[in-house]
């Protein structure tokens, strides 16, 4: 009855359009589900995000569910994710993001690991968005996910309006894997929220091979493209 209430003067509404949500959807409308802006990059393994670490870091598969624009309104999908604190809307996403890559080759990974934050900026967050991600995808593909292995050593600023080059020098050696054994030999499935210039990702796919990680592929939930 309660939530009744709660619902009858504080409807919840779709993240993205601001329509009420009814019986059954959850952060995002039918239509908006329906319209969301996918790449289908797990159909094509050479894909834009598989090329982007051409020659800069050994990745077995890449892709990225959504296309990340400016205007979009999907925009406020991480939005809310990151800043917001609506950290299981990052969840629900993996969970549908994981249903559609489930029959693809992204299914033969063994293990799950998100890009972790570093300690400063989990305690100011309160949670790794990434990792609310990573909980949805391990579901939906049935695979396990480790969330204390890979660490992020050093802290640094954000990477946001650096050039490419700033990048990767603000996240080179920032990763470290702590128990190698847990890794050796296994195919890891890296998941993050944002891919721009995947400096990061390569930061982080270096320390996994380094560690003995047998093969690398990357799942993220958007990809910028401006």
């Amino acid at each position: 009855m309660a939530a009744g209430l709660t619902e009858l003067f504080y409807p919840s509404l779709c993240v993205a359009c601001e329509r009420k949500l009814f019986v059954g959807e959850r952060f995002i409308c039918l239509f908006c589900l329906q319209d969301l802006p996918r790449t289908n990059y797990h159909l094509d393994t050479g894909n834009k995000i598989a090329q982007l670490f051409w020659g800069r870091a050994e990745v077995e598969y890449a892709t990225a569910w959504l296309y990340f624009r400016k205007g979009s309104r999907y925009r406020k999908l991480i939005h809310y994710l990151k800043y917001k604190g609506l950290k299981e809307i990052g969840e629900s996403m993996g969970l549908l993001f994981g249903s559609e890559i489930r029959d693809s080759v992204f299914n033969e990974a063994d293990i799950l690991i998100p890009i972790p934050l570093h300690k400063k900026r989990l305690k100011a967050r309160g949670y790794n968005q990434s990792e609310w991600i990573a909980r949805g995808l391990s579901k939906a593909l049935g695979k396990p996910l480790l969330t204390d292995n890979l660490m992020r050593e050093k802290f640094t600023s954000t990477q946001t309006q650096k050039t490419r080059f700033e990048r990767w020098k603000n996240v080179e050696g920032i990763f470290a894997a702590m128990r190698s054994e847990e890794i050796t030999g296994r195919h890891i499935l890296l998941v993050d929220d944002v891919v721009t210039t995947g400096a990061t990702l390569e930061a982080a796919i270096h320390a996994l091979l380094d560690a003995g990680a047998a093969k690398v592929s990357i799942a993220a939930l958007a990809v910028a493209d401006n």
